[in-house]
C-alpha cells in the first residue's frame, strides 16, 4: 500500500526556519508532482506550493521568497523548506503527491499525507 508520513513540523518563533519531509513507502517506481496544502483554524484549506515535472514550482503569494518546495526520488521523499517564518504560517501542512508505481501495472495516482502541525509564535 502507498502511502505518505509527513514528519519536521513543531514550533518555531517567527522568522525562524522549519522543513517538512514527506515521505512515500518504498514500494514505489518514482514521485511525478507534488504539492503542499494548509489549514489555518476558521480557514479553508489552501495550496502553498507544488511542482510538476520540468516546469519550476508554483507558491502562493503568501509564501513566496519564503518556501521552497523540492523532491528526491532517491528517498522518495518531497520537501517544504520553510524561512522568515510568520504567525499567520501557523496550521496543518499536508503533502499530495502524483505517484507512479510498476507493479502490478504501471499507473499514476495521487496520495495524501496524514497532516503535521506548524505554529509559529509571535
Amino acid at each position: 500500500q502507498v502511502r505518505l508520513v509527513e514528519s519536521g513540523g513543531g514550533y518555531v518563533q517567527s522568522g525562524g526556519s522549519l522543513t517538512l519531509s514527506c515521505v512515500a513507502s518504498e514500494n514505489i517506481f518514482n514521485i511525478n508532482a507534488g504539492a503542499w496544502y494548509r489549514q489555518a483554524p476558521g480557514k479553508q484549506r489552501e495550496l502553498v506550493a507544488n511542482f510538476t515535472s520540468g516546469c519550476m514550482p508554483n507558491y502562493d503569494d503568501s509564501v513566496k521568497g519564503r518556501f521552497t518546495v523540492s523532491r528526491d526520488n532517491r528517498k522518495n521523499a518531497v520537501y517544504l523548506q520553510m524561512t522568515s517564518l510568520k504567525p499567520e504560517d501557523t496550521a496543518v501542512y499536508y503533502c499530495n503527491a502524483e505517484i507512479v508505481i510498476a507493479i502490478p501495472e504501471w499507473s499514476l495516482s495521487s496520495y495524501w499525507g496524514h497532516g503535521i502541525q506548524v505554529t509559529v509564535s509571535s
